[in-house]
């Protein structure tokens, strides 16, 4: 009987070595599959690695030129109404109390952001302005008047055709911030929301500094004359949307005067208008 079993034991014995020998194949090629595998994982986080640093490369790259950018922009603006000494100071506030409004009626963050950086932009074209009209100490003659309306046209000339959007908005702010809610502003006659929305803000907040501000042809404002000024133009100059925002937020807006450039607190005894205040010549 035992003689009888060998061939059985044998054939067994041959399977097991055979089921062996696959079973150390299979875990040799697995092995080899875990180092690939590895290896290649190695390969991807050095990849990724790599991409990051690139990324964050191209993204320094960017954001230093638009600073760039920007910074050019702001040595322009200047450069266009350098005969003011605070031009400067004058362009940062202005530039804040539009972003400040924009954030307060509810805009998205990017387009706050586009306003706060075109909204210095308004009076470029005051470059093609003379010198003798622009700085004149007292009231305007119609000519006169006529010319300085003009700046509007020639900023927005000067900023057409870009594909840059802050230059977009800055060319529509250009030309329309000295359009009026009642529809008579100038240069085209646009009324209510026909005018673009970032000149209506930057019209606002232009107007408000220029009265708190010294000028060539007047002393500053006290803050009270100033938003009673305002008061009295909701709906008639200022989209009146605007104008509730800005005064439900003054203590904000009085921050950011007191914040940037000297600051002159007028007050209402010693306050007088101007010739050119009277006469309603300012531009």
């Amino acid at each position: 009987m035992a003689k009888n079993n060998l061939p059985s034991e044998t054939s067994n014995i041959d399977q097991l070595k055979k089921y062996a020998d696959d079973l150390n194949k299979v875990y040799k090629s697995e092995k080899q599959k875990r180092k690939e595998l590895q290896a290649a994982n190695k390969q991807l986080v050095k990849y990724a690695d790599d991409l990051s640093k690139t990324f964050t490369e191209l993204k320094a790259a960017y954001q230093e030129l638009q600073e760039a950018c920007l910074d050019t922009i702001h040595r322009l603006v200047l450069a266009a109404e350098y005969k003011d000494e605070d031009t400067g100071d004058h362009i940062v506030r202005m530039s804040r109390y539009s972003a400040l409004i924009a954030e307060k009626l509810g805009l998205p963050a990017e387009e706050v952001q586009n306003i706060q950086y075109a909204a210095p932009m308004h009076d470029v074209g005051k470059i093609g302005i003379p010198d003798s009209i622009l700085m004149k100490p007292g009231k305007l003659t119609d000519d006169e008047f006529e010319i300085i309306k003009t700046h509007t046209t020639m900023g927005a000339k000067i900023l057409a055709n870009s594909k840059a959007e802050i230059l977009k908005i800055a060319e529509l702010i250009a030309l329309s911030h000295h359009e009026k809610w009642n529809g008579k502003g100038y240069p085209q006659g646009l009324a209510s929301d026909t005018i673009p929305l970032a000149a209506r803000i930057v019209g606002l907040a232009d107007v408000f500094d220029a009265l708190i501000s010294k000028r060539p042809y007047k002393d500053p404002f006290p803050v009270e004359v100033a938003l009673d000024i305002i008061k009295k133009e909701r709906g008639e100059h200022f989209d009146p949307a605007v104008v509730d925002v800005f005064l439900e937020n003054i203590d904000e807006f009085v921050k950011i005067k007191e914040g940037v450039g000297p600051a002159e607190d007028v007050s209402m005894t010693d306050f007088t208008w101007s010739e050119r205040d009277q006469a309603g010549g300012g531009a």
